[in-house]
């Protein structure tokens, strides 16, 4: 996987389609990404404590990494990430597109 916590990224599948947001946390053993501001979805929850209330709450899901697209900080387009190893052996993302480390 090459997208990372941090990054932002563009929905382009499913009923979110064309949001972008910030990647909150990630799942590699299922492949899944949460975003922030993507993916809402409601939760009926009971009141366990006096001081936490019941009720409908709306909260984000994950998305499958499938349905995500990396949004260059630089350039400000959604391309795809190339890993390339530099001389002193480390590895960095590249973008397709402008061809600038991210």
């Amino acid at each position: 996987m090459r997208i990372k916590k941090g990054d932002t990224v563009y929905v382009i599948k499913g009923k979110e389609k064309g949001k972008t947001g910030k990647v909150l946390r990630f799942s590699k053993d299922i492949n899944r990404v949460l975003v922030q501001g993507v993916n809402f979805v409601k939760r009926h929850t009971r009141q366990t404590r006096q001081d936490k209330p019941g009720g409908i709450l709306q909260k984000e899901s994950m998305l499958h990494v499938s349905n995500l697209m990396f949004q260059c900080p630089r350039c400000n387009k959604n391309s795809r990430l190339a890993a390339k190893i530099l001389t002193d052996g480390s590895k960095v993302r590249i973008c397709k597109k402008c061809q600038e480390m991210v």
